[in-house]
């Protein structure tokens, strides 16, 4: 896949996973999402939460889609980090709005909270290493 081997080329931190991890954690990921997000779009559906609860719900996933686009086809290393960290804090917000209605929905997304953490300060590394690229 050309993102693997973009993700080669970068300078990275000593610490930073090989490009083939990625696949498989974001496998799980998306299930997990898929499902969660799922159940929140039904609560939506049948009128038990609002719309405002949905919304950042909504921008984590716009956020999400947009972040190969951006750091693989434009090599914008800065939006790119500016992104994922949207995705970090549209995440909390999502898992603080709905843990009163559903708690199962913020347990099951933690695995996700962990790992756009964790990407973030590696995007952040990345983009500070590749600053003049």
């Amino acid at each position: 896949m050309k993102t693997y081997a973009q993700y080669k080329n970068y300078k990275k931190p000593r610490w930073a996973p090989p490009a083939w991890v990625f696949g498989p954690v974001w496998s799980l990921l998306y299930l997990l999402i898929i499902v969660s997000f799922g159940y929140v779009a039904y609560l939506l559906n049948v009128g038990a939460i609002s719309f405002a609860v949905v919304v950042p719900f909504l921008l984590n996933l716009i956020f999400n889609l947009i972040y190969s686009p951006i750091q693989f086809r434009l090599h914008n290393f800065a939006l790119g980090a500016l992104d994922v960290f949207l995705v970090l804090a549209t995440l909390i917000w999502a898992l603080w709005a709905i843990y009163p209605i559903a708690p199962w929905v913020f347990l099951i997304n933690i695995p996700y909270l962990v790992w756009v953490s964790f990407a973030t300060v590696l995007q952040i590394t990345i983009t500070t290493l590749n600053w003049s690229r």
